[in-house]
């Protein structure tokens, strides 16, 4: 078994807004073209034009259709990828050491020249975030482009996750949740940001805003300053331990029972 950090120096992960993502996949598509050529490159691509595409993906985007009890439903965009755990169950199964949690800021990697293959990482997992690539035949996944995020030779400002930077409508957002001044953890308390599946005890790094729940026949209120709609979150995520929300609960627990199926 592998040996976890007792602490990291840093907690780097996403916030992503459930309530803004449009599921228009570029998310998806720049993490692929990034990673094709950074830290875990090559990523397989199979049959990619033909009726049975294949590959590996570090994000992949699931649309859901949600019955909130209201007009009929809402469409419901889910991204996917590598949670960066704080006690992350794939990497203390690897039996050579491949997968790893970095002390100095809570990224969880592969290493390529000692992965086996063994899959053992991706069956530990209860997010379905690792991918294994048949042309290397070794496990991949999302790096939360750690050959980007510390490129000096970009501007500061093009220092994050290429899906954050491809995103149109600011989904996502990137930072250190071990400051709880960052602009993620200011995002979790304020908009009742919550952990897929705690159930599981991997303890997520990254945070899940929820979707807005309107009420039948009723529109939101308007902001006067900025014309933009005034959302209310989401009544059952109210508060931010996330130790209360449990696998039953409003749509956290909808997300826990659909990646648990």
């Amino acid at each position: 078994m592998t040996d976890l950090p007792k602490s990291t120096r840093k907690k780097l992960g996403l916030v992503v807004d459930l309530n803004a993502c449009v599921g228009c996949h570029a998310c998806a598509v720049s993490c692929k073209e990034w990673n094709t050529g950074g830290y875990s490159a090559p990523l397989t691509d199979r049959n990619p034009y033909g009726a049975n595409p294949d590959g590996v993906w570090f994000n992949r985007v699931h649309t859901y259709e949600l019955d909130d009890g209201n007009s009929g439903g809402r469409t419901v965009n889910f991204p996917r990828a590598c949670l960066h755990c704080e006690t992350p169950a794939c990497v203390t199964v690897c039996p050579t050491g491949a997968s790893f949690k970095r002390e100095e800021d809570g990224i969880v990697l592969v290493n390529p020249d000692t992965c086996i293959g063994c899959k053992l990482c991706s069956w530990a997992c209860p997010y379905g975030a690792r991918e294994y690539d048949e042309d290397d035949g070794i496990m991949k996944k999302c790096t939360l482009c750690v050959d980007r995020i510390y490129n000096q030779n970009l501007e500061p400002e093009q220092r994050e996750p290429a899906c954050v930077s491809a995103c149109p409508t600011n989904a996502r957002h990137f930072g250190d949740f071990a400051d709880p001044q960052s602009n993620v953890s200011k995002l979790t308390r304020e908009r009742n940001g919550y952990s897929l599946m705690p159930e599981s005890g991997c303890q997520p790094t990254w945070q899940y805003l929820p979707p807005v729940v309107r009420k039948s026949g009723a529109s939101d209120p308007v902001d006067a300053t900025s014309n933009q709609p005034v959302h209310t979150p989401v009544p059952e995520t109210v508060g931010s331990d996330h130790s209360k929300v449990t696998a039953s609960t409003g749509f956290p627990g909808w997300v826990d029972r659909t990646l648990t199926r």
